[in-house]
């Protein structure tokens, strides 16, 4: 119905916005994740999807098109609403999301307040062949928005180093398995030589 804002940002918070489009002034509910890419700035284009329910009605707005594509998936599934996709894409980047369910890492989305084992299964299991379809479409254009993730920068390192692409893909694969939080680049890049 509303496709995207392009307006002032009249106030922000890490949790809302109210955007200021033609003096009409939206009350948009934002991820951390968009929040940390507007925070500087004074107006923008936020892509928007409005939730109808009985009582309410909530726009949702996003800075990148495959957070939003991601947020319209997870809701998707039975037992996500849109408040613990916002929590999810607030808790976790994008990509990180995207990667948890492809590599079926369970203990990475129940990191999430919310998100418990059966719920966490049930993501992966309706969400996995949907992830997948969508990075491999959009794989290009997201890689040219998103910086660079840990998990790539390991890549690249291994890659330099003379260890083959799918094999130094599968030990870095294999450690974030193991230890989801692990956020240093380095400490990421030794162990997944360890593990090869």
């Amino acid at each position: 119905m509303i496709a995207y804002l392009d307006g002032k940002l009249a106030y922000k918070s890490p949790a809302l916005v109210h955007m200021d489009v033609h003096g009409v002034g939206y009350e948009v509910q934002i991820s951390l994740n968009t929040y940390s890419r507007i925070q500087g700035l004074d107006s923008c284009k936020l892509l928007t999807f409005l939730q109808i329910k009985e009582d309410a009605h909530t726009l949702y707005g996003f800075f990148e098109e495959a957070e939003k594509n991601l947020f319209l998936l997870l809701i998707s599934v039975s037992g996500v609403g849109a408040s613990t996709a916002r929590m999810m894409l607030s808790s976790l980047q994008p990509e990180d999301v995207q990667r948890a369910i492809m590599m079926e890492n369970e203990k990475m989305l129940e990191s999430v307040k919310g998100i418990g084992a059966k719920t966490a299964k049930r993501i992966i299991l309706e969400l996995k062949d949907k992830v997948k379809k969508q990075k491999d479409t959009v794989g290009l254009q997201l890689s040219a928005t998103v910086n660079n993730t840990i998990h790539e920068d390991a890549l690249n390192a291994l890659v330099t180093l003379g260890i083959a692409r799918n094999m130094a893909d599968a030990a870095i694969q294999r450690v974030m398995k193991n230890e989801p939080l692990l956020q240093n680049l380095e400490e990421l890049i030794k162990k997944a030589l360890k593990s090869l």
